[in-house]
């Protein structure tokens, strides 16, 4: 099997050259993950803005970091569950909620429980949540927007996660204090 091509600014097609040297510009570093997605500026485009606008809805720090690690470890994806991890800690997101979504044990909070059991819903039944689900939901204080905007993180996380699988992106050299398998 050929192996996917980690590219470079220098290596990328055309129309990646200016995102990767925008990530190098950002972050000081390319990620493995854009390294990968370079090859198809397209996708590379799409994820970066899916995580723009997921950043910018309603959720908070925490709520961010529960709805990506819920289905980056659901997807059991090696790089992205390490790459959350050290986000979560950049976020200043309280430990014990990236460990237990880590651990699969219980939040620290009957709210971030039920975005959890939610999220997780989404992802198992492919968006099909049952009336309950949705109301356990509701209940915990979150509305329809909410709903919404975890169909887009989930969105988001489709893309990396398939990626990092077919890819087997290698986790970068500043997450690697944080490897997971499931």
């Amino acid at each position: 099997m050929k192996e996917f091509k980690l590219h470079t600014v220098e290596s990328a097609p055309e129309k990646s050259k200016a995102m990767l040297a925008g990530a190098v510009k950002q972050m000081g570093v390319i990620p493995g993950l854009y390294a990968v997605m370079a090859e198809s500026p397209e996708i590379l485009k799409a994820y970066q803005e899916l995580h723009q606008l997921f950043t910018a809805t309603s959720f908070n720090a925490e709520e961010l970091t529960v709805v990506w690690q819920t289905i980056n470890v659901e997807h059991a994806c090696h790089y992205c569950v390490p790459a959350h991890t050290g986000i979560a800690h950049a976020m200043k997101v309280d430990p014990a909620i990236t460990e237990a979504l880590r651990n699969q044990t219980p939040m620290p909070t009957a709210k971030l429980q039920a975005l959890h059991d939610f999220t997780l819903a989404m992802v198992r039944h492919r968006g099909a949540v049952s009336q309950e689900q949705m109301k356990a939901f509701f209940n915990a204080g979150y509305g329809q927007k909410q709903v919404l905007e975890v169909i887009l993180g989930l969105s988001q996380k489709v893309i990396s996660n398939y990626v990092n699988h077919v890819a087997d992106t290698p986790v970068d050299s500043m997450f690697k204090e944080f490897v997971w398998t499931k």
